[in-house]
């Protein structure tokens, strides 16, 4: 199974973004990056280059969010909402943005929901709960 380190995410987002830059081709999954890059035009400086991507450091005590982090997150849900899993993701996240019109702010609101879900799993050592996860998503469409 493929499980991608730190530097590996970094070098991805980078060398995608890069890749766009240029004009070369794009895979599928590279354009799903460099779609979630566009419309974060404040993380485009952390790109300029894999190396300094894989060499930048974002700490809680600096008070940002890592970049890396968001568009990971970003790229998780775009996938997830793909093939509808957890089941009934689409649904609700379809009804966020009805209710927002915004897609961008309606990603955030899962973002927002998947950073949770995460964050508790790896506190507690325990496997992602989807039901938990889905359970936040559906509640922002409340």
């Amino acid at each position: 199974m493929f499980s991608p380190d730190r530097n590996d995410v970094r070098k991805f987002f980078a060398e995608a973004w890069q890749k766009n830059l240029v004009r070369a081709p794009l895979s599928p999954l590279e354009c799903m990056a460099v779609d979630i890059v566009v419309a974060h035009p404040e993380y485009q400086q952390a790109l300029a280059s894999a190396e300094l991507a894989i060499q930048s450091e974002f700490t809680v005590e600096q008070g940002g969010m890592n970049p890396f982090l968001h568009m990971s997150l970003h790229l998780a849900i775009e996938e997830q909402l793909s093939i509808d899993q957890p089941a009934g993701l689409r649904a609700a996240f379809e009804r966020i943005l009805a209710k927002s019109r915004d897609r961008h702010a309606a990603l955030h609101a899962v973002l927002e929901c998947l950073g949770e879900t995460v964050w508790r799993s790896q506190r507690e050592g325990r496997p992602v709960d989807a039901e938990a996860y889905l359970e936040c998503v559906r509640k922002r469409c409340k």
